[in-house]
């Protein structure tokens, strides 16, 4: 081993659990299928932790886990071609500010519709204003 080698184990001894769910996801959802019918067999806890966390972080339900994964790695990779790679890291660039700005607008969606409901509930709750015009006619 080189003396780079040795310096980089420790790091990369505690990730095991994360290099572990890296290899799966290369493999994809069958490979997270298979060890968790593999630990129900051998080690009944095990199975049953594989299937919670796959239930909880939705790779039960991913068809694509190792799809992404691997369009991740790639989609930053260079090309070769310079021309290419600076359109490409435009058009990522450009994606990811209107990716931006329409989450910030949904925020902004989701806090008016808030608003509007809190608004409402308030107006219902309030003895001080008349339910109806009727009433107002009537006082």
């Amino acid at each position: 081993m080189t003396t780079a080698t040795l310096n980089a184990a420790p790091a990369t001894r505690g990730s095991w659990i994360s290099r572990t769910e890296q290899w799966l996801d290369d493999r994809g959802k069958g490979a997270w299928i298979a060890a968790m019918v593999l630990g129900f067999i051998f080690i009944w806890p095990i199975g049953l932790a594989l299937l919670a966390y796959m239930i909880w972080s939705k790779r039960l339900f991913n068809a694509n886990c190792a799809r992404r994964t691997r369009h991740a790695h790639t989609a930053f990779k260079s090309s070769g071609n310079s021309a290419f790679d600076a359109y490409k890291s435009d058009t990522l660039r450009r994606l990811q500010d209107e990716q931006d700005h329409f989450e910030q607008f949904l925020g902004r969606l989701r806090d008016a519709k808030d608003k509007a409901e809190f608004d409402e509930f308030m107006a219902e709750r309030d003895p001080r204003k008349p339910q109806n015009d009727g009433e107002k006619a009537d006082a």
